[in-house]
This record gives structure tokens, C-alpha cells and sequence, in this order.
């Protein structure tokens, strides 16, 4: 069965509605980037996406955390308010920890070149200024 990205942008954009949220709410709360949310709302870009960021969106449009990928695959979500299993909710909370710990990582990563690039810079006037 093949995907279906036009349905998960359904589900996005109607329940960003029914919250009365903007995708930037939805970014903060699922710790998803705005622009993955635009894609996906959009279906400007049809990709694959990881199961985690799928659940931590589901979790932060107040669905259950299979919700979206269960849309994705044609098969039927539970519904909203459905309770979710403690190993699903468990589950569901260390998916979005590993989400904020990659996206820290990513920044950190880039603090570190940036670092290294003014160290290059510094040095390089060091050693013009001594010339």
C-alpha cells in the first residue's frame, strides 16, 4: 500500500484549525521545525519522515501518538482522546526527548564550526598583524 501524504496534510491542517493554533504553536509544542510542519500541511515536498516526528506531532495536535502514521498507511487512527498505552505514552515521550537531543546536538554542531571558523579567523589576523 502506498503512502498517503495528501491525508496526513489533511489531518495537519484540520486540526491546526480546530486548536485554533498556527504552525509555529504546533513547532513549539512537538518540537518539529516550522518548515517540516509547512511541508507536510502543504504536501509541498513528499519525503519520508521518520515515525518519531509523525508521533510527536500526533502528541502535540492532541491525537493519539499513531495517529498520522496510521493515516499514512490507510489504516484507521484511534480516535482523538483515545487512550493511549503507559508503553505508548512512554514510548511516545522518549521519541520527542530523542527529537530535542538531536536538534541540540545539530546546534551544538553548529556552535563548534562557527568556533572553529573564528579561531581560523583570529589566528590568521595574529599572524597579518605580526607581518
Amino acid at each position: 500500500m502506498s503512502e498517503d501524504w495528501a491525508a496526513v496534510a489533511g489531518v495537519i491542517a484540520v486540526r491546526l484549525r480546530e486548536l485554533g493554533w498556527r504552525q509555529r504553536e504546533l513547532a513549539e509544542r512537538s518540537q518539529v521545525s516550522q518548515a517540516i510542519i509547512r511541508e507536510l500541511q502543504y504536501h509541498t515536498v513528499e519525503r519520508r519522515r521518520s515515525a518519531r516526528t509523525l508521533e510527536a506531532l500526533s502528541i502535540a495536535l492532541e491525537l493519539h501518538p499513531d495517529h498520522l502514521n496510521a493515516v499514512l498507511n490507510g489504516q484507521t487512527p484511534l480516535s482523538v482522546g483515545a487512550p493511549a498505552t503507559e508503553e505508548e505514552r512512554m514510548r511516545a515521550q522518549l521519541n520527542v526527548l530523542e527529537l530535542r537531543l538531536d536538534e541540540v546536538l545539530s546546534r551544538l554542531a553548529d556552535v563548534q564550526g562557527q568556533l572553529r571558523a573564528l579561531v581560523r579567523h583570529t589566528a590568521d589576523d595574529d599572524r597579518g598583524a605580526m607581518s
